[in-house]
């Protein structure tokens, strides 16, 4: 005999949590919707001053957080979400009480996560252009899909919908935003952590005359685009970095020689960029940040930065009093200064020296930068092009 939904949901230790503010007009219809498939529920009331306590005293047996005053729904669904692990539940399937989504696709998640061998982060994809979603809305979300897809590479349809089912044990467990913008970083960071993050088509329902919604378009969006600013920041100059890391360390060295490499599709001119703009960036005054930058700008400029950083490395400990000491020699022949005359000299190179002369350190790292970044290039791209077969180069 095939089990019963509650059946499954139990079985998939599944809770749905329900944020609520000043819904008194569809909560009831909500909660008695997921009744219908489900008594595992947790109510988050987050300091409604409507009659939203007296429904919920109608309803016994439910798990019931009341915050004594409104804090944001990203409050109430950390709050929530955090109960959930409490209580030992894997999955928490968050869903509005606004009455816009409908308990009946619960079915819809249950299915998709009873066959996913790994934690999966499941948002309900509403169907945006029908005629009664608001345009705001609509806009809001495709700006917001291509947020997330620029920090993550992960195409979604919908990225704003609060129906969505959390692995609970697989998501970040500290967060740093409590209203709207929570919804965000939590999909991020969560797939930053190698979540799969997947869309699944859901029901959606917009009634003017019983929907409230608190989403405050100045305020909210003010602190969304922040938020984007700092994980956009994050992301090219943390994440980018530590994936190329961990990918670095999967394999061997001389397996990633020979793939990254010498078994490289890259032409002649983009190998001998790379490697010409590493050695460029192991020479600039960036020093503490020359990694993550090789990395993240190997990326927008499309080189191949397993080339870019390995050249990046000329910067390497036993050679930057060298590195140092030409920058100075040609700052100086560059910007002459009188008070240089008997002091550049190897031996007597130190962070003190730099701080003295240090304009002229900069101006002549950067030109050593730029001289050895060509030479070194255009070495590079004869060489390859020598010891590549001459049918590839004949192409």
């Amino acid at each position: 005999m095939e089990d019963t939904l509650q059946q499954r949901i139990t079985r998939l230790g599944i809770v749905v949590v329900i944020p609520t503010y000043n819904n008194e007009k569809t909560l009831r219809r909500v909660l008695d919707g997921v009744l219908e498939y489900t008594a595992q529920i947790i109510v988050v009331n987050d300091g409604s001053t409507d009659t939203t306590s007296q429904i919920l005293n109608d309803y016994n047996g439910l798990e019931r957080i009341d915050f004594a005053a409104n804090k944001g729904k990203g409050c109430a669904l950390r709050v929530g979400l955090s109960r959930a692990r409490e209580l030992g539940y894997h999955y928490a399937i968050s869903i509005d009480s606004d009455g816009q989504h409908y308990p009946s696709d619960l079915s819809t998640f249950v299915e998709v996560l009873e066959e996913a061998k790994a934690p999966l982060l499941l948002i309900g994809a509403r169907n945006m252009t029908q005629d009664s979603v608001p345009k705001k809305s609509s806009f809001g979300n495709k700006f917001s899909n291509f947020w997330f897809w620029f920090e993550t590479g992960i195409k979604l349809e919908d990225t704003q919908s609060g129906y969505r089912a959390y692995p609970l044990l697989a998501i970040p467990q500290k967060y740093y935003t409590r209203k709207f913008e929570f919804e965000i970083e939590i999909i991020v960071r969560a797939a930053w952590n190698g979540v799969a993050v997947r869309n699944i088509p859901v029901q959606v329902l917009y009634d003017p005359e019983e929907r409230v919604s608190h989403f405050r378009p100045f305020k909210d969006f003010t602190r969304i685009s922040i938020l984007n600013t700092v994980l956009v920041f994050l992301t090219f100059f943390y994440i980018i970095p530590r994936n190329f890391f961990r990918s670095f360390k999967k394999k061997s060295l001389n397996e990633f020689i020979k793939e990254n490499i010498f078994g490289s599709e890259d032409s002649p001119e983009k190998m001998a960029a790379s490697i010409g703009f590493g050695v460029f960036m192991g020479i600039a005054p960036v020093w503490g940040f020359q990694t993550a930058l090789v990395i993240t700008l190997s990326v927008f400029l499309r080189l191949n930065k397993v080339l870019s950083f390995a050249f990046s490395n000329i910067s390497l400990p036993p050679f930057i009093p060298l590195i140092i000491y030409a920058s100075l020699i040609v700052g100086e022949a560059v910007l002459p200064s009188s008070t240089t005359k008997g002091v550049l000299q190897l031996d007597n190179i130190s962070f003190d020296t730099i701080q003295q002369h240090l304009l002229q350190y900069l101006v002549g790292s950067l030109l050593l930068a730029t001289i050895m970044g060509l030479l070194v290039g255009f070495g590079s791209y004869v060489l390859i092009r020598m010891k590549q077969p001459k049918s590839v180069s004949a192409e």
